[in-house]
């Protein structure tokens, strides 16, 4: 759990400070009759509400490049969700809307550009054109929603670079 915590604190590096994102993953021993195992999880919230959730919205896609979900728990696709934020995060700035993240298999990625403090209020709209990701798409209007609020609150002038 140790390089999770250590990933999970690069990515909030790069998140927007001002929306309610969080991002976990945890893994409960589950026991029975037959042994036991780890039951992995990894999920999203923004506010008090999930907005992405693995396994639990994944248990019946399929995809061949992804470990095959009839298998779970004792095969899961954990290490390359972690794999995939980590590629992310190393992103230069300059690639962040065009790079093709070939092994997003759970729409990960378009949640994390619309949470990303790196891409600005001009991306925005072009995201919200791009992506079909309900997810996504309540990250990016959560983070409209803040920043029209911050404009009227200051009076309509531009937010200063790095806030939009």
């Amino acid at each position: 759990m140790a390089r999770w915590s250590k990933l999970q604190r690069q990515l909030y590096v790069i998140i927007d400070p001002t929306i309610k994102f969080q991002i976990q993953c945890r893994v409960t021993r589950m026991n029975s009759q037959y042994g036991s195992t780890d039951f992995p999880r990894y999920w999203i919230t923004l506010g008090k509400e999930v907005i992405w959730d693995y396994p639990n919205q994944f248990f019946n896609t399929r995809h061949p490049r992804r470990r095959n979900p009839a298998y779970w728990p004792y095969s899961t696709d954990i290490s390359a969700i972690s794999e995939l934020i980590r590629e992310y995060i190393d992103t230069p700035r300059g690639m962040l809307m065009t790079k093709q993240f070939d092994d997003d298999h759970w729409g990960l990625i378009n949640i994390l550009r619309a949470a990303d403090s790196r891409i600005g209020v001009r991306q925005w709209q072009r995201l919200s054109k791009k992506t079909h990701n309900i997810a996504a798409l309540k990250v990016l209007e959560c983070r409209m929603g803040l920043h029209e609020k911050r404009r009227a609150d200051s009076g309509g002038g531009d937010i200063p670079n790095g806030q939009g």
